[in-house]
């Protein structure tokens, strides 16, 4: 039998789309992402020895790297086809030293889209591993690493355990954080404008003030502009200019990786981390007719180059769905940005032929989406300019000059496929001559302020990323998400809003690390890692370019910087406890931040103002005076980790609390729902004290069944909802959990079955399949989406990771063989637990010891 050439590619998706294309000749197997990397647990950089890592191979990787080196034994050739850019480099390159030498004649082939014929020219044209490739992935690995693990220890010594900083990541928290400062110190001023409106010909339209006595005007205030008002009230404006021109507008370029998030998160609110997901899955390949099929081209790219024989595609579809006029007369060639590599086309469809149409139903809804902008866009791109009509007319009256524009588009071009979404040429002027006269409607005062600079939202964030050269355009998700995940920033009606920690690890990092928080060294070490693969500059050169002042400003915060836990930071407030005038200080504790006066004991919770100076948080007002039902003590109200609630004064020898809420008014009062009735056949007898069970609500919201006898029995479980595990084959059913974000419903048969529900349930049958619930979905982008929970349900018969399943879970599933197994093991250990009645047993007697004896 004939030996198969081994093709190693990243990902499992990856592999079986090319699999299909290459036959029974070769074995596609997948590394599944690294193989290879630094270690968790230590810095893993011997900085003595020219910053020489020390890789270990990565968790749960074991087992692959047995399977590679047994599909590759007496095999010569190996082509490796990891993603065509640094991190893929590094992952064929670990592969290459993971398997050895051993004959083996490794070949690198880089796939930018995955086609039939891309696939087979890529295999014919193999080329080495790039040494300089992997030593800018390998450089940036381990400046990231030098950051990361010598920085976060000193947050955690000064702040708090777990806060992370890192190269990229910290630069863009500073740019969040300088943008709300901004905001607050932004003192808005007031102007006025006046709108004198028209309707000539059944049309309306609208002049604007612009000019007095031919010089331009700005109205500060409310007087200013009734003197205008009263100046032209009751005259005739008179058109003095009429002027009008052709103006074509050119269609955008194809997607880079950077334009394709900001436009996704914009159009279909998709976040960065999302789009590259549905990007790399399109890149990988989907089932659509004909098969798994690779449907866009390589998603990691800054380039807006593109092949001839797609712009022919492109040509042709054009020519032959909307005709000649639309076709411009020679391709349209886009220029690349400063620094841009051009290792990869810009991203676009693998084939025009391949419309959006043609694949509706056949993908999941925000695939489709994606796709769907990828190829107008890219369509877009090679099509006729759009040809508007713009007018402008200027009237006279009493010196003043008012202006009015307005434009009708007269060819539509390139709009017909994709529309950059402005608000140019929507505004149309009815037919005019220059000396004609015309009376107003109305003349309008209207006040205006001016705005801060806005808010960044995920996608805004992305751009300024991108224009300060700040990380790769590869990376913006990730280090979005670690913003979010670490509750550095949050989200606000989709704006980025940095929180109190955020604040304080950015201040810290900044008076500490002046040179490491620089945007423009950060940007400069960016460069230097183009240049290492480039083949430009020496890898050892740029490490200690970081290394030396990090180094240096380490050793100065260890001592410097100051310890939020036992200083806190000092404010301008003073205590209204004992009346110093500057004495409260910012502290940080395990329910967050709060104002505490070192010369006294008071403390506060605290909010910011506009201006985002702290303030005591106004003291919670209640209804009326409540009495403790334990003890008969008053109730007072504090603020804790999970918001406001009543505790007993009699604290610690009662330890009673109630749940508040706060109306409208802002009166807290207590939240006093109706609990459910205990489940029926649940015994209401407590079975370790003998006490009473009863539905409590936790501080975050939800049900759960506990004792009376608490806090001496502590017995609690969770409250059953009766529905049974959407999971084949799991016999457990959906309970209520808490998290740190909330409530959430998953499996009570976890850890054998790790189902979440992406939602709360809601008894009301799916009328495509009748399984006995639905899903209200509590996502951000499809918030209140009814999904249904079965996974062999029609509506979830494509594919579900844009997440229009119900389920979100890990890979481990429910298995009931794992579960045999386990009840097994359980029933094995308590036999060999229980002694054996032939065994003879020796009791042993306590030692005694003399009680005025010390124990030591």
């Amino acid at each position: 039998m004939a030996k198969k050439d081994l093709l190693i590619v990243e990902s499992p998706a990856k592999a079986k789309t090319i699999g299909k294309y290459l036959g029974p000749d070769y074995l596609v197997m997948a590394s599944i992402g690294h193989i290879r990397d630094l270690p968790k647990n230590k810095l893993g950089v011997d900085i003595e020895h020219d910053f020489q890592p020390e890789y270990v191979v990565s968790e749960g990787k074991d087992k692959v790297i047995r399977e590679l080196k047994k599909a590759a034994k007496d095999i010569d050739t190996i082509y490796l086809g990891p993603d065509p850019d640094r991190e893929g480099e590094a992952i064929a390159w670990h592969i290459a030293e993971s398997l050895g030498p051993n004959n083996h004649n490794y070949k690198r082939v880089l796939f930018n889209e995955l086609t039939p014929q891309a696939i087979k020219e890529a295999l014919a044209s193999p080329v080495p591993i790039s040494k300089t490739r992997f030593e800018s992935q390998q450089t940036r690995r381990i400046l990231d690493r030098l950051v990361g693990y010598m920085i976060s220890p000193v947050l955690w010594d000064k702040l708090k355990r777990g806060l992370s900083a890192g190269r990229v990541q910290s630069v863009a928290l500073r740019l969040v954080v300088e943008r709300e400062r901004l905001i607050n110190a932004f003192v808005p001023e007031e102007y006025w404008t006046v709108t004198a409106a028209f309707l000539h010909q059944d049309m309306p339209f609208e002049a604007l003030l612009t000019k007095f006595q031919g010089s331009p005007i700005s109205l500060t205030n409310e007087d200013e502009a009734q003197i205008v008002v009263k100046a032209c009230e009751d005259q005739y404006f008179t058109i003095t200019s009429l002027t009008s021109k052709e103006r074509q507008r050119r269609p955008l370029a194809p997607f880079t990786t950077s334009t394709l998030q900001q436009n996704a998160y914009t159009r279909l609110k998709l976040a960065p981390a999302r789009t590259m997901r549905l990007a790399q899955e399109l890149y990988e390949g989907l089932d659509v007719p004909g098969g798994s099929v690779g449907l866009i081209t390589y998603m990691r790219t800054d380039s807006v180059r593109v092949s001839d024989q797609a712009l022919n595609e492109a040509k042709n579809y054009v020519l032959d769905t909307l005709g000649q006029d639309y076709v411009p007369s020679k391709p349209y060639l886009y220029k690349n940005k400063k620094g841009a590599q051009d290792a990869h086309e810009a991203v676009r469809p693998t084939s025009v032929a391949r419309t959006p149409e043609t694949l509706k139903g056949h993908l999941s809804t925000q695939h489709w989406q994606l796709y769907d902008l990828i190829w107008r866009r890219f369509v877009a791109s090679q099509m006729s300019p759009s040809i508007s009509k713009q007018t402008a007319a200027e009237f006279l009256v009493s010196d003043y000059t008012f202006r009015a524009t307005g434009s009708i588009i007269t060819f539509k071009g390139f709009l017909e496929i994709y529309d950059p979404g402005s608000d140019e040429d929507k505004n149309i002027l009815p037919p005019l001559k220059e000396g004609e006269s015309h009376r107003p409607e109305t003349i309008t005062p209207k006040q205006h302020f001016t705005q801060p600079p806005p808010r960044f939202n995920e996608g805004t964030l992305v751009k300024e990323l991108e224009d300060k050269g700040i990380g790769r355009p590869s990376t913006y998700a990730a280090i979005i998400s670690v913003l979010r995940d670490k509750e550095y920033v949050y989200g606000q009606k989709g704006l980025l809003r940095p929180t109190e920690m955020g604040l304080t690890v950015n201040d810290l990092l900044t008076a500490n690390f002046p040179t490491i928080m620089d945007v423009d060294f950060t940007a400069g070490l960016e460069e230097n890692l183009d240049q290492i693969e480039e083949g430009e500059a020496e890898h050892l050169t740029i490490l200690r370019k970081l290394y030396t002042p990090l180094a240096k400003s380490i050793e100065e915060a260890k001592t410097n910087m100051r310890n939020i836990k036992l200083d806190g930071l000092p404010i301008d407030l003073p205590c209204p406890s004992c009346g110093n005038p500057s004495s409260i200080n910012i502290r940080y504790g395990r329910n967050g931040f709060y104002l505490a006066c070192r010369l006294c004991s008071y403390t506060t919770d605290f909010t910011r103002d506009d201006r985002g100076l702290p303030q005591p948080a106004a003291p919670v007002a209640l209804e009326s005076e409540i009495l403790c039902d334990r003890c008969g003590k008053p109730m007072v109200p504090k603020r804790g980790k999970y918001g406001l609630f009543l505790a007993c004064s009699g604290y610690p020898e009662c330890r009673n609390t109630k749940q508040l809420k706060t109306t409208d008014e802002g009166i807290a009062t207590i939240d006093e729902e109706t609990p459910p009735p205990l489940p029926e056949g649940f015994d209401p007898v407590c079975p370790k004290c003998g006490s009473t069970m009863v539905v409590k609500k936790s501080r975050l919201g939800s049900w759960f069944i506990a004792c009376t006898g608490y806090p001496k029995c502590k017995n609690a479980v969770a409250f059953p909802s009766g529905l049974k595990c959407p999971r084949p084959g799991c016999t457990g059913e959906i309970i209520t959990k808490n998290s740190k974000r909330g409530v959430f419903y998953s499996c009570s048969a976890f850890p054998l079955c790790k189902t979440i529900l992406k939602g709360v349930p809601y008894r009301e049958p799916c009328p495509v399949c009748d399984f006995p619930y639905q899903v209200s979905s509590n996502s951000k982008t499809n918030p209140g989406q009814v999904l249904c929970p079965n996974p062999q349900c029609p509506r979830n018969s494509s594919d579900t990771s844009d997440g229009s399943s119900a389920i979100a879970t890990s890979d481990t599933y429910y298995n009931p063989q794992l579960s045999k197994m386990a009840s097994s093991f359980s029933s094995l250990t308590k036999r060999l637990a229980k002694p054996s009645a032939k065994a003879k047993t020796t009791v042993r007697k306590p030692a005694t010891r003399n009680r005025n004896t010390k124990k030591t």
